[in-house]
């Protein structure tokens, strides 16, 4: 064993002296990995922030159409929908004796890009993320009067919204050429707590004020001439028409499957009832193929940088052939040769993975505060997942195998080498 140690001291001194070279080597497989574990860490915490951003809804209820489109609209607020359902219908539902609890969502508006949703205290009460964990307020408290507005998370922290500022919301997307229902401000009265789900980037008024400010309205425009001020829009505010969807939680989920019946045959309109769980299945069947091209080409590559670790090595052997010959003058066989060559290449993948593992927790400090405010996405800064390991375990047996490589071309030379000094 002290021998093999002194091989592996003698690898690395030897790697030292000629540092300026094998560094590039190494920063070629630093690199190369930490695509590798950035794509990894990507997936895994982008899936996991998808599944998470709902928990104990056992259904999402909508008017007839795409189960994937009505659940990326009702919880992800992305797309659109293409009809609502009626209101009274949801009410019909909520009062099923296997209906536990409802939460209404009105979707269609906006605030300088960031959704507004409307709803009921049920949401705040009810609505669960992660491992069943409840909604809460960082600041200030739920809206009661009709002209007030909780503000998400990161809505709140990239506008500066504080509780008590008065702020304007927009008809449609909120793009520049959005409509603002100027003529109704709304009070900020409370701030949620991050959550690092679409709450955090939302918005949420009640479903009176929904309605409110689109007394007036028609074919999504104003009409021209009327104008209607808060405190009449105070006395004729009315319930809803129609909601976006409908989240429902059973009091056995045991029967979700008969329930999801029910709605699917429900007489007096054409609903949807959707499984979040079923639903996200689809979502990654769909994007399973781009996933495995972008691990595919991350693989591609580190091998790309392992062929470079080969390449210097064998351009070095040349040089080192002097080196190689007086070790074999003082003793060293020619397997020593070998495993001297191979040890070298197993040490800057070793560097090169420790490397890029310090690269891949530097690039998280600085840049997922970014990501998460440009695309919601929450990137952790957690120790290595079984799946990491194993891709930094799977890049250092490939360099130890691609140092083999150049390793037996030394061994065969020092073979050569040894012939001619025994002569």
């Amino acid at each position: 064993m002290s021998r093999f140690f002194c091989l592996l001291l003698l690898a690395a001194k030897s790697a030292w002296n000629r540092r300026g070279t094998l560094a590039l080597v190494v920063c070629s497989i630093a690199l190369s990995a930490t695509l590798l574990l950035g794509l990894e860490r990507i997936r895994s915490q982008v899936r996991e922030s998808f599944v998470q951003a709902v928990s104990g809804t056992d259904l999402i209820v909508g008017a007839r159409g795409g189960n994937l489109q009505l659940m990326l609209y009702a919880i992800f607020h992305l797309g659109g929908a293409t009809h609502n359902m009626g209101y009274k219908n949801a009410q019909a539902i909520a009062q099923n004796p296997e209906v536990a609890w409802t939460i209404p969502v009105s979707l269609g508006d906006s605030h300088r890009g960031y959704p507004v949703v409307a709803t009921n205290h049920d949401f705040f009460t009810h609505y669960k993320f992660r491992n069943q964990e409840a909604i809460a307020f960082a600041k200030g408290r739920a809206f009661d009067d009709l002209f007030e507005v909780v503000v998400g998370a990161q809505a709140a922290r990239m506008l500066a919204y504080e509780p008590g500022q008065k702020i304007a919301l927009s008809h449609g997307s909120g793009d520049v050429l959005a409509i603002a229902h100027d003529d109704m401000p709304f009070t900020v009265i409370g701030v949620l707590a991050p959550t690092g789900t679409p709450v955090d980037r939302s918005l949420y008024i009640s479903l009176a004020a929904m309605e409110a400010i689109h007394l007036g309205w028609q074919g999504g425009a104003p009409l021209k001439g009327l104008r209607i001020s808060p405190e009449q829009a105070q006395q004729f505010v009315r319930e809803p028409q129609n909601i976006t969807a409908l989240l429902i939680g059973l009091d056995k989920r045991s029967r979700v499957f008969a329930v999801q019946r029910d709605i699917h045959d429900y007489p007096d309109e054409a609903l949807t009832a959707v499984m979040p769980g079923v639903a996200m299945d689809q979502i990654w069947q769909m994007v399973d193929t781009g996933e495995k091209a972008l691990l595919l080409v991350s693989m591609l590559v580190t091998a790309t940088g392992l062929a470079g670790l080969i390449a210097a090595i064998l351009a070095g052997l040349g040089e080192r052939r002097r080196e190689l010959t007086i070790l074999r003058s003082v003793g060293a066989r020619p397997a020593d040769i070998l495993i001297l060559l191979a040890a070298e290449g197993f040490l800057l993948v070793i560097s090169g993975v420790l490397a890029a593992l310090l690269a891949l927790f530097l690039l998280l400090r600085f840049l997922s505060p970014a990501l998460t405010d440009l695309y919601g996405i929450v990137l952790q800064i957690s120790p290595p997942s079984a799946t990491e390991w194993g891709i930094m375990g799977g890049i250092c047996v490939a360099g130890f195998m691609a140092s083999l490589i150049p390793a037996f071309r030394a061994y065969r030379l020092s073979l050569a080498d040894g012939l001619t000094l025994s002569r």
